[in-house]
């Protein structure tokens, strides 16, 4: 399978995958670590990227090495130029050509308009909006003649609007429309680009946060037809079919996985 891009997002390549999270802070790392696994299970060379956690990064390494797959740890942070260089850098000099780029960096914080501040709108935009741009400026530069698989991971937030995310639910919203200009953009390119918008998953960072147990959590479960929320099992064979071949006539499309809330 061709090698794979991760960058808290995900690149999946025939011949390299970059994964390119930030485990001190992503609140969505869970895709990082449970789609590592799963791209790499699938056969695709896989380079884990973090931006200080080094140790988090290895754990997964470790796990994916461990069962016979390939896989490297590369620092650098997606917020800016300077690190999303040097990370698509290594993972040229480490596998080469790519197939796929999983954006799957990202950053949260619910906060009230009144506590909305500059540094809060530039921390949250800068991860989640520009580190995709970034990100996927350089990987189409690693894509081959046959083309390639971008995904891009956006939220359900767009669908429910939850009180006290308006920072957190634009960029999400900004990344449902650069998906739809990307897509239109590099299709000629046989560049495909499609964005996986998950509900709320049980994961560490949702832990840390406080939302699993919590009157929020209840609230959602509440809505969603199948009373629950997601796992990070239930995303993750989604993920491989964005990555692969089998969807080959999508893109352009955005595929919530919410447990059917709207």
């Amino acid at each position: 399978m061709p090698g794979i891009f991760l960058n808290a997002r995900f690149i999946f390549s025939k011949i390299g995958a970059i994964v390119t999270p930030s485990f001190d802070n992503s609140t969505e790392s869970f895709l990082i670590i449970v789609s590592s696994k799963g791209l790499a299970a699938e056969g695709a060379s896989v380079v884990v990227n973090y931006s200080s956690s080094k140790e988090g990064a290895d754990k997964v390494v470790s796990e994916i090495t461990g069962k016979g797959g390939k896989a490297v740890a590369i620092q650098g942070s997606v917020a800016n130029e300077v690190g999303v260089k040097r990370l698509f850098e290594e993972t040229k000099k480490a596998f080469g050509q790519l197939d796929v780029l999983v954006n799957n960096a990202g950053v949260y914080q619910f906060a009230p308009i009144e506590d909305t501040t500059e540094e809060l709108y530039s921390r949250i935009f800068n991860t989640n909006v520009l580190g995709v741009l970034l990100a996927t400026r350089e990987a189409v530069k690693l894509f081959g003649d046959n083309g390639g698989s971008v995904i891009n991971i956006g939220s359900s937030v767009t669908e429910v609007f939850p009180a006290t995310s308006t920072v957190y639910t634009a960029t999400k919203g900004a990344v449902d429309a650069i998906t739809k200009v990307l897509a239109n953009e590099l299709g000629p390119r046989k560049i495909r680009v499609n964005s996986l918008n998950p509900g709320m998953i049980e994961t560490e960072g949702t832990h840390s946060a406080g939302f699993i147990g919590s009157d929020f959590q209840k609230g959602i479960e509440a809505q969603a037809p199948l009373r629950r929320i997601g796992q990070p099992q239930d995303i993750t064979p989604i993920a491989v079919f964005l990555a692969s071949e089998d969807s080959g006539w999508l893109t352009g499309e955005t595929l919530v996985a919410s447990g059917g809330q709207r």
